[in-house]
């Protein structure tokens, strides 16, 4: 196999575009062809979500979407919600192949979008400019550079034909997602790609972006425990993003530190969700590990990237802080009906299927309940909330569209259950959960 290419043009084109869809389309089909008579030869009777899911298929997908990145990529990425179970487990394999960086773009593609966006003679307000991007991910890539002053700066650079392109990706990728049979008719997703839109036309202006990161380092306030990069408006634009560069380790790495340093790190997030939820109301919905740095020697959280950062209601806060004293009384008919309140169940959910969301919720709300440090890396709480959700993803009379916010608030809540399990962390989260209820 032959060397990944440094970068890959980024289709900027509405027709561009919507030819690699079709491209990714007709690959699809030619692979399930082919498993199909595989397992004819075999002997066996082809079934569709053998066919669909192959290995190479699942490939192809991931790969195109990667490679269109914006709307595309970003589109998978909500519907999986980063570890959530309520959609085909076909979908879910396909779609976590998302999460990680996409591949970049090429130097000259890079170069047009900067003389486009600063100015054939942007170089002159830099020392230094370094062409290899230090991240890239679904909406842009990030760039270090070194203005005249010494000033170090993480320069974030929007792919071309992201923004233009926005309506029509997400269109599209639903449209290929429902005729493939990984979505069935049942599962209404409109509210979902009507809010992807939303979110995905907010997240590709960078100008905006830089106003939530401004808005976000005073909501904190004097909180030391915490440090963001300085937004650097005169040298933004929509597609622009200038920050200060700060340095920090992977959150990850930290896996095999002290466990007092991990069980800190963990409790520090777990306060910031809760911080956003009942007093900010203001909530960074993306909890990609890579938004996380740690800066050793001042021993703070570095928090990145808040393009997908929403507010939230005061009714909505409330409603999840009767949910939660509810869960930790074990008062169940009050929480059916805060869940209820908040979006839950629709009118066609049966009793079983009402009984399988309030067994998930519970789940959810088990570290609540926990007397002293809730060991996340020992609790078999992830197998369990995963079983209960492919209960219900294999219900398919069941599938419809949770409440928007509670999507999103579910995928910063997952997000940061999941971190807390890869570091091992063991937190009092009843203690952190107190002073709200």
């Amino acid at each position: 196999m032959g060397k990944k290419p440094l970068g890959q043009n980024v289709p900027s084109g509405r027709w561009s575009r919507l030819a690699r869809l079709g491209v990714m389309a007709t690959s699809v089909a030619g692979g399930m062809l082919a498993e199909g008579a595989r397992q004819l030869a075999r002997g066996e009777r082809p079934k569709f979500d053998e066919m669909l899911l192959t290995p190479a298929n699942a490939r192809r997908v991931a790969e195109e979407l990667s490679r269109l990145r914006g709307a595309a990529m970003k589109v998978g990425q909500l519907l999986s919600m980063d570890g959530g179970d309520l959609i085909p487990p076909a979908l879910t394999e396909i779609l976590s192949r998302l999460r990680s960086d996409a591949v970049s773009m090429p130097m000259s593609q890079l170069v047009t979008v900067l003389d486009k966006e600063w100015g054939s003679d942007w170089s002159n307000s830099f020392e230094r400019f370094s062409f290899a991007p230090a991240a890239a991910a679904s909406i842009g890539q990030v760039h270090q550079a070194t203005t005249l002053d010494g000033s170090r700066l993480a320069i974030k650079v929007q792919y071309p034909g992201v923004r233009e392109s926005t309506d029509s990706d997400v269109d599209n990728v639903a449209a290929l997602l429902r005729m493939s049979g990984l979505l069935p008719n049942t599962f209404d997703i409109r509210e979902i790609l009507d809010e992807a839109k939303k979110q995905l036309h907010a997240e590709a202006d960078y100008q905006a972006e830089g106003q939530w990161l401004t808005r976000y380092t005073s909501l904190l306030g004097q909180n030391s425990r915490f440090l963001l990069p300085r937004h650097h408006p005169e040298l933004s634009t929509p597609k622009i993003l200038a920050m200060s560069w700060v340095e920090g380790v992977s959150i990850e790495s930290l896996a095999h530190e002290t466990q007092d340093l991990r069980d800190q790190i963990a409790e520090d997030l777990f306060a910031l969700v809760l911080k956003e939820i009942f007093d900010f109301r203001v909530v960074q919905t993306d909890p990609n590990f890579a938004n996380y740095r740690f800066r050793r020697e001042s021993q703070q959280l570095v928090l990145l990237d808040f393009g997908a950062t929403r507010e939230i209601s005061e009714d909505f806060s409330n409603a999840y802080r009767k949910l939660m004293v509810c869960a930790i009384s074990g008062d169940r008919p009050s929480m059916y009906a805060a869940a209820e309140s908040i979006g839950y169940f629709n009118n066609e959910v049966s009793d079983q299927q009402a009984e399988l969301v309030m067994l998930l919720l519970e789940m959810a709300c088990e570290p609540l309940r926990h007397l002293g440090g809730y060991d996340f890396g020992a609790s078999d709480l992830p197998r369990r909330m995963h079983a209960a959700g492919m209960a219900l993803a294999l219900d398919r009379n069941f599938w419809h569209a949770p409440p928007i916010d509670s999507l999103f608030l579910h995928r910063k809540l997952a997000g940061t259950y999941l971190l807390a399990a890869r570091l091992s962390a063991r937190v009092d989260i009843g203690r952190l959960v107190k002073r709200y209820i």
